[in-house]
Order: C-alpha cells, then sequence, then structure tokens
C-alpha cells in the first residue's frame, strides 16, 4: 500500500463580514512530515529513488548549449560541472537524462531511446558524455521542454522534474511556440529554471517556472551554479508523492476569485483549475511534495447572508493523485459570518494581511523596475518606494538590500526615489527575488 508524508493541514482567516461584503480570505497553511518508512533527505550513493511513496524518480537536464555559452567559457565549464555535480547526487536508482538545448534538444545521455538508473556505471558515463558537450547553435526554449516531455511520457505515475539552465532570450522560435510548450507541459512535470549572466529575460524564465510550479533564480558568477545544481536535486530527490492538488469546493452562485501559492514563492494557480466530479469543485495543481511548508491564499466571493447568518464559503482538501484515483491528505473549511460588529469586521488575519503585502510588494517591484527601464523615474519611484515600504514592514531584508542598489535617498526630502542608471544584473536580481516570499510569524 502507497504511503504519502503526514500533512498539518490550517486555515487562518477572518471569517467575520460586514453586511453585503461579498469576498471571503483564507490563508491555507499546510506542513508535510516525512512519511512512514522513507526520510525526504536523499543520500547519493546507495539510498534507494523509489521512496516511502513507492514513486520513482526521474530527473532530467537541459542545458543551454548555444553558442553565446561560449563567451565567455567560463558559462560553459561552468554548466558541465553543474551538471556532474547534480548527476553525482542523484540518489541511486532514480531514472535521469541530459539533454542539450540548441535550436533542437539532442539528448546527450542515455543515446538508447529509453531512461537508464543511476548507478556508478551510468553516472561515469553520463559525465563523460556531458565532458564533450560543446557551444554552438541558438535558443529554443519551447524544443527543449517538448523533449522533457517525451521522456518523462515513458514515466507517467513518476516523481518528474527537470532542471533548466539558459544564457539567453528564446530567440530560435516564436513566443507562440514557447507557450504551447509551457501549456503541453503544465501537469506532466515541474521544472526550476536558471539563468547565467545577464542577457536573458527574467519574465521568460518566469512564465515556464510558474507554469511548471518551480523557481527562477539567477546566476552572476558561474562558480555558483555547482551549488545551487547541487541543491536543486537534493531538493528534487526528496520528494515522496508526485502529483498533490488542492481541491477547493465553492458553493452555488459563488466565484473564486483567486488561488495563489503565497509561499515560498508567489505562484497564481487560478489558471490551471481542473474541474472536479461536479461543477463546484475544481483542483488546483501543487506539484510534488517531500517535507516542507507552503502555504496558499484562497479568495472566494460568495452571494451576502443575513446579518447573524453563518455560510460554508468553501471546503479545501488536499488529495494525491495516482493511477488509483485520490487519496485524501488534509481538509479543513473557509466559513463565512455576517455581523454587525465593526470591531469583528474590520480585523483583518494577520496571515491573510501578510501575503496581500508580499503580492502587492512583488508587483511593486517590477513594474517599477519596467518603468526605470523605460525611462519613466516618477513611477518607478512611486512603485520602487512602495515596494521599500513594504519590504521594510515584512521583514524582507535580503530585498530591502537589493531595492537600496537601484535606488537613492533624496537628500532634500530624505525620500527613496529611482536611480537614473542602474547595474542591469542588479535590477535583474531584484527581480528575481521579488516573487520570492518571507513567511508570516505565529502572532
Amino acid at each position: 500500500m502507497s504511503q504519502y508524508p503526514n500533512f498539518a493541514f490550517e486555515i487562518n482567516q477572518n471569517e467575520f463580514l460586514a453586511a453585503g461584503v461579498r469576498e471571503v480570505h483564507a490563508v491555507v497553511t499546510l506542513t508535510a512530515a516525512p512519511g512512514a518508512g522513507g526520510s525526504s533527505a536523499p543520500q547519493a550513493y546507495g539510498s534507494s529513488a523509489a521512496g516511502a511513496s513507492g514513486k520513482d524518480n526521474v530527473e532530467v537536464i537541459i542545458i543551454d548549449c548555444s553558442g553565446s555559452m561560449d563567451y565567455p567559457r567560463t558559462k560553459m565549464m561552468a554548466a558541465k560541472e553543474a551538471t556532474r555535480v547534480a548527476i553525482d547526487t542523484l540518489t541511486d536508482g532514480a531514472y535521469f537524462a541530459v539533454v542539450a538545448g540548441t535550436e533542437g534538444a539532442r539528448v546527450v545521455y542515455p543515446t538508447g531511446g529509453h531512461l537508464l538508473r543511476a548507478d556508478y556505471q551510468t553516472r561515469a558515463q553520463a559525465k563523460d558524455a556531458v565532458s564533450r558537450l560543446a557551444a554552438n547553435g541558438g535558443t529554443a526554449m519551447g524544443r527543449w521542454l517538448a523533449q522533457a516531455n517525451r521522456i518523462f511520457d515513458a514515466h507517467p505515475h513518476a516523481i518528474k522534474h527537470a532542471i533548466l539552465l539558459t544564457d539567453g532570450k528564446d530567440e530560435s522560435e516564436t513566443p507562440a511556440d514557447l507557450a504551447r510548450a509551457i501549456q503541453s507541459s503544465i501537469g506532466n512535470f515541474t521544472a526550476d529554471c536558471r539563468g547565467i549572466g545577464e542577457d536573458w529575460e527574467v519574465g521568460e524564465l518566469r512564465k515556464i517556472s510558474e507554469a511548471l510550479l518551480g523557481s527562477v533564480g539567477i546566476i552572476r558568477e558561474p562558480a555558483r551554479l555547482a551549488e545551487d545544481f547541487r541543491e536543486m536535486t537534493v531538493n528534487s530527490m526528496g520528494k515522496e508523492v508526485a502529483d498533490v492538488a488542492l481541491r477547493l469546493w465553492a458553493p452555488k452562485g459563488a466565484v473564486v476569485r483567486y488561488v495563489k501559492q503565497v509561499s515560498p514563492t508567489l505562484a497564481d494557480l487560478t489558471g490551471m483549475r481542473i474541474p472536479g466530479d461536479n461543477p463546484l469543485t475544481g483542483d488546483y495543481p501543487t506539484g510534488a511534495w517531500g517535507a516542507e511548508t507552503r502555504e496558499y491564499h484562497i479568495c472566494v466571493e460568495v452571494e451576502p447572508g443575513n446579518i447573524g447568518q453563518e455560510k460554508l464559503a468553501g471546503r479545501v482538501q488536499l488529495v494525491a493523485k495516482d493511477s488509483g484515483g485520490a487519496t485524501l491528505l488534509g481538509e479543513d473549511k473557509i466559513r463565512a459570518v455576517w455581523t454587525e460588529d465593526e470591531d469583528l469586521s474590520t480585523r483583518i488575519n494577520g496571515r491573510v494581511a501578510h501575503y496581500t503585502g508580499q503580492a502587492e510588494m512583488a508587483q511593486a517591484i517590477q513594474e517599477g523596475l519596467d518603468a526605470q527601464k523605460a525611462g519613466d523615474l516618477d513611477t518607478a519611484t512611486a512603485r520602487l518606494g512602495r515596494a521599500m515600504d513594504l519590504a521594510v514592514e515584512s521583514g524582507h531584508e535580503d530585498t530591502v538590500k537589493m531595492l537600496r542598489k537601484v535606488t537613492e535617498v533624496d537628500p532634500a526630502t530624505s525620500k527613496v526615489r529611482a536611480k537614473a542608471k542602474v547595474d542591469k544584473g542588479d535590477a535583474m536580481e531584484l527581480d528575481v527575488v521579488s516573487t520570492k516570499t518571507v513567511r508570516a510569524k505565529r502572532s
């Protein structure tokens, strides 16, 4: 019998609403402990890839081999070394592949048409193949994703993860080509994306990583890439259950305004809804899980009730989906109570307020950077100043430090204003971290 991580399920909200108010907000906090019979901390060379859930792990490492990876050569050298480190970090028995991405997508290892499990021999063979990689060609990330899809399709019930590294923009295909490839990949595998150098687009990689429930990161110093690949592989190998969804029931006449992951990173799941067995229920994918905590902000609009009336505004379940159906891992309710007591109805739940601020901060940073890039310093100053206020309020110390690199203090007013000229890498790094959140403190 399959075993899954043990989930703690908690809903934070202020259920009290003033007369006529329709929107109900709640933050769902999910904490998974290692499942019985397995640990989420993998050990390379000797531990089994089939963990407590009885699932196989499949890892695909996609390396940009376009011509620009040789300028400077340290990028390609770092990519090869990082890939070798990731291969060594795989647990014994994990299936894996290495793909060289250019205007096409070539499977570098294995070359026999089917995946092999990680062991001493296959690791050595794969690292030898990686050492022969050369930079030459264009960039078509949609074709890279399509190749990963084909590889993963042979292992439908595995825990499937990809690492995608690039140094440039998606210039060898159309934006529509990339969008179709992303759409085809949703639900098949998760992906963490990394950009090396400063000639790639944060927004482009964010579209991929958000849709595929992963992260985006910038590698400004090639020497840091190997450790980053090691950490991503450790995290991937630690997953115990492949396909987990938030299942949300909302009453007839209600509208689900949004379902967003708000910790550890921001990601909007609203458009990923998969209809359930009835029109009132839908599943929102959350990907694979190991021992970790994530939080989700749900907003449901309901028909207002009478004063003193209580309604069920939503029922939230966490389900593990596999070939046998769905296993319930936890559940709780979102309530709504209408009241004339202003003290009750005007209280904002601390966690809801915290993550509402974090989402506003991310939007302010991205809008501010866009305005700064366009030369609109008034808008940039307003938006980055608001982001600074929110970052300070929420204890987002790393973001405060990065905001200081793209702003300065006006000596006349002591207020933050956007710099006319900023280091491109500093702006990209701030953009990348804008969607990383700080967890709300317990009250």
